[in-house]
């Protein structure tokens, strides 16, 4: 039996999964976040965290390095060569073998897609936007942040939920729904106590559920027709919109329609579906192509497993 390794690496968390030759999931195993651009230590804590992640997975399954044909690892803030270069370069030095890493927007693609050919929307913490296309070439856009206008991830629409909040109470701008959930759920009585819950957001035990809520707050917002929240879901549609049409005009994809698989929790775990409509309706007029939408069903590391058995393991 040949055994496989399969990595996604987020910001928050790292996926570590033990695949056979049938394509099973035999071993899961979960690690901290592994994106070195979140990490003080950067780099080499970065290959720390997935070095002794992959060990943690070998003894749980009862493996060792030698029962291992192939890793594949999709990390997060894989944005460039030279960032590719130096986690290579780091992680053959503590002494791993056979193995190839990508930006984990690439992954989705082979995780999402029946083809193997197609692009990759992914909304997590952050955002970013691939493709592989028939002829095997790759293209990521976003992925920098502001630097390149990424909108629609946890943190961007996390702050402007809050901005839309604080924007009522200090500015007397438009009234939205959102303050009204807030300081529900909270028990806020006061704009100050309102101001008080900025650090919130940093705070390594409240931030996580903090954000979770805002986000959930957002969506409700938006299916309620909420109007200063519909202006924000906007924007993120049209952007991301832009960059699959951008990918599906540069690239070269066979067939009739493009297969566009649609990850992170943004995407699959929120109510988020007056979104992705708007999305895919702005997507399709923008690159005036046929495209397919697909709502990402698997965990995006069973995307290494198929890459490796497509083009590693012939």
């Amino acid at each position: 039996m040949k055994y496989y390794i399969g990595v996604d690496g987020g910001g928050t968390k790292t996926a570590f999964a033990l695949f056979d030759e049938n394509k099973s999931l035999l071993t899961l195993h979960e690690g901290p976040g592994s994106n070195h651009e979140n990490l003080e230590g950067t780099f080499e804590e970065a290959c720390a965290i997935i070095w002794q992640g992959l060990g943690d997975l070998l003894r749980k399954a009862g493996k060792s390095w030698t029962d291992i044909r192939f890793t594949l690892m999709g990390l997060a803030g894989i944005d460039h060569p030279f960032q590719y270069d130096i986690m290579s370069g780091i992680l053959r030095r503590l002494g791993l073998e056979n193995f190839e890493l990508f930006n984990d927007g690439f992954i989705v693609v082979k995780a999402g897609s029946q083809s193997g050919a197609a692009i990759g929307y992914n909304c997590g913490t952050g955002t970013c936007c691939n493709a592989i296309d028939s002829e095997g070439k790759m293209l990521m856009l976003a992925g920098l942040g502001a630097a390149s206008g990424d909108t629609g991830g946890g943190g961007w629409i996390a702050e402007r939920s809050f901005r839309l909040i604080y924007d009522e109470l200090y500015l007397g701008l438009h009234e939205t729904m959102l303050t009204k959930l807030m300081m529900n759920e909270y028990k806020l009585r006061s704009r100050e106590e309102f101001l008080g819950t900025v650090s919130w957001i940093e705070d390594e035990e409240k931030g996580p559920e903090f954000i979770r809520f805002l986000l959930r707050s957002f969506f409700a917002a938006v299916n309620a027709g909420d109007a200063p929240a519909l202006k924000y879901m906007e924007e993120m549609a049209e952007r991301g919109a832009q960059m699959i049409a951008a990918l599906a005009k540069q690239m070269t994809f066979t067939g009739n329609e493009i297969e566009v698989v649609l990850s992170g929790s943004i995407h699959t775990k929120l109510d988020s579906g007056v979104y992705r409509a708007l999305l895919e309706e702005k997507a399709r007029a923008f690159s005036g192509k046929q495209l397919k939408f697909t709502l990402l069903q698997d965990p995006p590391v069973t995307g290494c497993v198929n890459w490796i058995l497509q083009d590693y393991d012939k």
